[in-house]
Formats: structure tokens, C-alpha cells, sequence
């Protein structure tokens, strides 16, 4: 391996040293909700994935209990329940 390629792992394992799950988590978190209300509307629709992100949402938020802010799921709740509400009309239409 080049030293630059070395140098680079080592940054990379350092970096991932540092990462903690729950902080992944809250990333995955915002991803899927946020491809989730893409999937409501427009070219992109596509209620079974919509409802694939909720049922996520749902599954993983408990998880966070206890290892993340409150706040942090407050927001999330909130999240969920507007996407809950978006997709409740989406369907309807």
C-alpha cells in the first residue's frame, strides 16, 4: 500500500474510532424520513416506500430511548407524525 493510501486508512479508522452508533442512527433517521416525504408527491411517489420509512421511523426510534437527547426524539416524534399525516393524504388521493 502507498504511504498516502496508509495515511488515509489511518485517518479513516480514526475517525470511525471517534463515530458512535447512536449518532448513526440519528443520521439514518434523518435520511429515511427525509426520502420518505420525498416519496409522497410528484415524479418520485411511491407509497410503499413512504410507508417503509415510517415503519422504520417507528422501529428505530425506540431504540434511541435513553442514548440520545430528548429533544432529539421529540423532534423525531414530530417528524414521524407529520410523515404519518402526509401519507394519510398522499394515499387518499
Amino acid at each position: 500500500m502507498a504511504e498516502d493510501e496508509q495515511k488515509l486508512v489511518e485517518e479513516l479508522q480514526s475517525e470511525l474510532a471517534k463515530l458512535k452508533v447512536s449518532d448513526l442512527l440519528l443520521q439514518t433517521l434523518y435520511t429515511v424520513s427525509s426520502l420518505g416525504y420525498h416519496r409522497l408527491s410528484g415524479e418520485t411517489k411511491d407509497l410503499g416506500q413512504a410507508k417503509l420509512a415510517i415503519d422504520s421511523l417507528i422501529a428505530l426510534l425506540p431504540v434511541l430511548e435513553g442514548e440520545v437527547p430528548e429533544e432529539a426524539l421529540r423532534d423525531f416524534r414530530q417528524v414521524l407524525a407529520n410523515l404519518q399525516l402526509a401519507y394519510a393524504s398522499a394515499a387518499s388521493q
